[in-house]
Formats: structure tokens, C-alpha cells, sequence
């Protein structure tokens, strides 16, 4: 089981020069992790059983298992409700008349563990466009900064190599901190846009699944129509033909187990709560990043926040100077510098910009 898991080890790695932020992160790391792992679990099939068992006379049942995977299988779905052994042999299973009772063809399962792993493909595309956009710029000019055991020489030297490359470059990194932005758009549309594709995928009951599945533990047992059973049904039906020995067409009608959707029905009902919750943040991190845009206090008060060691006027003086990609660049490499050279830093910049003339 653990060499299964193994090739996800390489996702947890920790990145040792931060070039994004925690939302990103759940998006690239944390939600690709989730699918590909599940994508595994669904696939192991040696860990959880057969995909599929059924149960029909004088059909060899290697055959009859191959067919109904291979076609798919069906419920009833206004059988969901009654007894089980009374009203019906299982939920959405019983005896139905062709023409008047609607027939609900289950094809999904075949797809499953490709669609997680698409899915997983998709949530990592903005992080490889973003390294791609950024080419190890921070990782350049972090210079090993960000370990507080360096040299006074050194440390030195790297200072004046940074302040000379904002000085420098000055007002013309604003492309670079866009293309940042537009990745987080691209991350919010991918994940609402991974909602509306489940919603297809499970014929329009993705959409309501988790509400629906948090309702019906609040109802009566009596009344109470599993959600889970009508997405994922545990047991199914199939009909196979063949021909008899006269020539003519035999119906045979079938009772199919689908283990695996034990495992189904529960990797859905996370995976809504978890995309919900994902697309709300990604959302709050867009109006987050459209102020931020916006406004220039927003961004010396952010600025003051990451370099609280720095007097506030040598920060005020450095943000005068600075535009939103300068800022965006200068903000990135206080996540990765030792707070003690930031605030170093910051005051370099500031003499530097002072003694500059206006820009």
C-alpha cells in the first residue's frame, strides 16, 4: 500500500524559496495531493475488492461482471424509498415496467479514477505557468538571505546587489507581479469551473451533494431518502441478452454489487465541502488582491507588516518610490529574508531612493 502512495511523496516536499502564497498553495500542493491520492485509491482495486459482482443464472459471472462494467448498470429512482426486504430488495432496486418507470443509467464509475487525475492535472496548470512566468526570479535575489548565519562581508555585498537591482529596475517589474495575478485568477475559474464539470459528471448531482448528504442525517430514518444511494447506489441492475437455443432473444436480468462505490460516495462528499471552501477563499484572496492593486495604503500598511523591525519612515519612503510590481517583487522576498536583513534592506533602499531624484 505504501508504494502506491509513494510517487504523492514528492508534492509534500517543502519549497525552500516561497514564490506564491498560502491560498495558491491549497491549489498546487494541497488539493493536487488530495486527487491524485484519491485517483490511487480508486484504481487500487487488490485493497478495496472487485469493482463489480453480479449475480445472474446461467451467465458465467466473469462474463456478466465484464459486461455490466463494460455497459453499465441502472436504478430505479423513485424505488430509493421503502423497506429494504419488504417494498424493495435494495434501494432504487426493483421490478420496473418499461416505458413507465424512469430507468437511471449509472456509466460514471468507469471514469472515476481519469477524471481525479485530470482534475489534478488542471489544479496544477496556474502553478506551472506561474514558475514558468517567474524563471527563479525571487530565488535569485533572496542570495541565501534567508539564512540569519551569514557573513558581515557577504551579507554586505548581497545588500548592495539588491538595492542596486531595485534601483535599477525601478517601475519596470509591473508585467512580472501581473502575470502573478492573473495565475490566482486562473486558480479561482479552474476550481468553480471543476464544479460545474462534476455537476456534469454525475448528471447534475454534484451541485447539491454535500447539502444533501448533511440533510439527510438530520432526518427521520422513516422518511429519509439516502443521497448517497441515488449518486453512488451500492447495488444495481443489469440486463444482458443472448440468444436461447431456438434463435430467439432471452432477457436476463441481473443484480450487481459495486463495492468501490463505498469508496465513491465518501471521496465525494469531502471533495464538495473541499472545493466549496476552496473557491470561497480563492474568491476572498481576488478581492484581497484587487485592493491591494487599488491601493497604494493598502499596500505601505502590508509593507509595514512585513518589515515591523524597519523604522516606519524609512518603509513610508521606500513605498513612495515603488509600484505595484515593485512593491509585488519586494514584498515576495520578505517571506524569504531573515527578518534582521529585511529591515537592513529596507533601510539601504531607503537612502538609496532618498538621494535618488524623482521619479
Amino acid at each position: 500500500m505504501f508504494d502506491v502512495f509513494g510517487s504523492v511523496k514528492g508534492l509534500l516536499k517543502l519549497d525552500s524559496v516561497c514564490i506564491d502564497n498560502n491560498v495558491f498553495r491549497l491549489h498546487y500542493k494541497a488539493t493536487v495531493i488530495i486527487l491524485i491520492t484519491f485517483s490511487l485509491l480508486v484504481t487500487s482495486r487488490q485493497y478495496i475488492g472487485d469493482p463489480i459482482d453480479c449475480i445472474v443464472d446461467e451467465i458465467p459471472y466473469a462474463v456478466m461482471d465484464t459486461y455490466c462494467w463494460i455497459y453499465s448498470t441502472f436504478t430505479i429512482p423513485n424505488r430509493l424509498v421503502g423497506r429494504v426486504g419488504k417494498d424493495v430488495a435494495q434501494p432504487g432496486v426493483a421490478s420496473h415496467v418499461d416505458g413507465q418507470d424512469e430507468v437511471k443509467y449509472h456509466k460514471y464509475y468507469q471514469w472515476v479514477c481519469f477524471v481525479l487525475f485530470f482534475q489534478a492535472i488542471l489544479f496544477y496548470v496556474p502553478r506551472y505557468l506561474w514558475k514558468t512566468w517567474e524563471g527563479g526570479r525571487v530565488k535569485m535575489l533572496v542570495l541565501d538571505l534567508n539564512c540569519p548565519v551569514v557573513s558581515s562581508d557577504c551579507k554586505a555585498d548581497r545588500k548592495k546587489l539588491l538595492v542596486d537591482y531595485f534601483h535599477t529596475n525601478l517601475h519596470t517589474q509591473n508585467f512580472y507581479a501581473f502575470r502573478f495575478f492573473i495565475c490566482e485568477v486562473l486558480n479561482f475559474i479552474n476550481v468553480v469551473g471543476q464544479i460545474y464539470f462534476m455537476d456534469f459528471f454525475l448528471d447534475g448531482e454534484f451541485s447539491t451533494y454535500g447539502r444533501d448528504v448533511v440533510r439527510f442525517t438530520e432526518m427521520e430514518p422513516e422518511e429519509r431518502e439516502d443521497p448517497m444511494a441515488r449518486v453512488f447506489p451500492k447495488v444495481t441492475k443489469c440486463t444482458f441478452h443472448k440468444y436461447g437455443p431456438s434463435g430467439t432473444v432471452q432477457k436476463f436480468d441481473g443484480l450487481c454489487v459495486l463495492p468501490l462505490n463505498i469508496v465513491n460516495e465518501k471521496i465525494y462528499v469531502f471533495l464538495w465541502f473541499w472545493f466549496i471552501i476552496l473557491s470561497i477563499l480563492s474568491g476572498i484572496s481576488l478581492v484581497y488582491r484587487a485592493i491591494v492593486v487599488a491601493g497604494p495604503r493598502v499596500r505601505l500598511y502590508l509593507l509595514r507588516a512585513r518589515s515591523r523591525l524597519a523604522p516606519q519612515e524609512q518603509v513610508e519612503a521606500v513605498a513612495r518610490k515603488l509600484q505595484i510590481g515593485d512593491w509585488f517583487v519586494l514584498y515576495q522576498l520578505g517571506k524569504n529574508i531573515d527578518p534582521l536583513i529585511y529591515q537592513e534592506l529596507m533601510s539601504d533602499l531607503a537612502k538609496k531612493f532618498e538621494g535618488k531624484d524623482a521619479v
